[in-house]
């Protein structure tokens, strides 16, 4: 059973989707807390630093509902344009034996319409994105253990027999000492396009107090909201958040990524679908 990710391991979302979903967001954030987009990047950046993405700080201070958010954050008009898929794709995952399944944190629309667009829906059985990562009630999503286990039961495959194909190489490291095996794929990390919350240097002391009132503001809804469900401790942050941080508001760098050699979690790493069709038996598949 293959399990792949989507997003930068399938196709290159860094090259226009991933700076997309970052101003979608910032543009969501402002909107709902009726601001201009500086102070929506601000906050945005606190909820990161302290949450570890900007959706459980939304859903815990204003409300949100997450799949408002996550589809607010992938409606691209203009999507066909902004796929890029290396020639032979399909044909790669054609020839790795064995079923497959798509996995991925984003929203089921969105995949499906990737997939679609680069021409290789017909390679899985199966799309498991956002929507479907409920475990007990709470949602789940990548890297959580439990609804990966779930999922594998549902499938009656045992975890030595899985191989998670991922480029995230985070969330391989959170299934070390599963029985899963792991594939890190690296092609499209070589030059990216950051997308996570950036600081706002605060150049002016005018900057600097609305910076001290915005983070007041939060500490003291804290104070107000010190229990909150454990639906927001589960939800992740979108793909988009887990690239590098922006050096500068409102300009969105490429730059060479540092890829180091291959963790000891990870059985292989590969930069195509090419090499990893090749190399298929080094992960015992």
């Amino acid at each position: 059973m293959w399990l792949f990710d989507l997003d930068n391991t399938l196709h290159d979302a860094s090259h226009a989707i991933f700076p997309a979903i970052n101003r979608l967001m910032t543009a969501y954030v402002a909107r709902v807390l009726g601001c201009d987009e500086a102070t929506a990047s601000r906050v945005r950046v606190d909820y990161w630093q302290r949450y570890g993405a900007t959706l459980l700080g939304m859903i815990r201070h204003h409300g949100v509902d997450p799949a408002d958010f996550l589809r607010a954050a992938h409606e691209f008009p203009a999507l066909a344009d902004m796929v890029r898929v290396r020639r032979g794709l399909a044909a790669h995952l054609r020839r790795l034996p064995g079923r497959k399944i798509l996995v991925t944190n984003a929203p089921q629309d969105y995949a499906r319409a990737v997939l679609e667009i680069a021409g290789i829906r017909h390679c899985f059985e199966r799309v498991v994105a956002i929507e479907q990562m409920w475990v007990h009630g709470h949602l789940r999503p990548k890297p959580d253990r439990r609804m990966l286990r779930r999922l594998l039961v549902q499938a009656r495959i045992a975890p030595h027999r899985a191989v998670l194909v991922e480029d995230t190489v985070s969330h391989l490291k959170r299934y070390a000492g599963t029985g899963i095996r792991t594939a890190w794929v690296t092609g499209y990390l070589r030059t990216i396009a950051p997308s996570r919350p950036h600081e706002v240097p605060a150049v002016r002391d005018d900057g600097s107090r609305r910076d001290a009132a915005v983070r007041s503001t939060l500490e003291a809804e804290d104070r107000r909201h010190v229990g909150h469900a454990a639906q927001e401790q589960s939800v992740t942050l979108v793909a988009a958040e887990t690239q590098a941080p922006q050096a500068q508001p409102g300009h969105v760098p490429r730059v060479r990524a540092r890829v180091p050699n291959r963790p000891a979690y990870v059985d292989i790493k590969v930069q195509s679908m090419h090499q990893l069709q090749r190399r298929m038996r080094r992960i015992g598949s």
